[in-house]
């Protein structure tokens, strides 16, 4: 998710995040009250800080979860993705997307046009 959207789906995340220690992730990071902010990276040759939603631990390997809700910022967000897609790769981790109801139909659009369509989707 944008950070402009964070305020706006605070409910989602805090759903998101009970789901993932309900399933046995540990070591969980959130840009959430109570929790530890992820690590940002700084994209080069401009001001954009990139933040996963949710980073979190299980069995050793690392996980990058994404919250994909609507949102006006569709090129920002798929550029996100992408950053997050590579990083994971990369890092021998894991990048999962997480998304609710109503909010498939953007969700599966944006992974095709990244063509990021092998990507499983959590849904909530």
């Amino acid at each position: 998710m944008v950070h402009t959207d964070k305020e706006k789906y605070t409910e989602v995340l805090s759903t998101s995040l009970a789901y993932l220690e309900n399933i046995g992730f540990e070591n969980i990071k959130a840009d959430a009250e109570g929790y530890e902010t992820p690590k940002s990276y700084l994209k080069k040759g401009s001001d954009i800080n990139i933040t996963p939603d949710i980073v979190a631990e299980k069995e050793g390997r690392k996980h990058y979860f994404e919250l994909s809700l609507k949102s006006d910022k569709t090129r920002l967000l798929k550029s996100k993705w992408l950053f997050l897609n590579t990083l994971s790769a990369m890092r021998s981790a894991r990048f999962k997307i997480i998304t609710t109801r109503g909010h498939y139909k953007f969700t599966n659009e944006m992974l095709e046009d990244i063509n990021l369509t092998d990507k499983k989707l959590i849904k909530l």
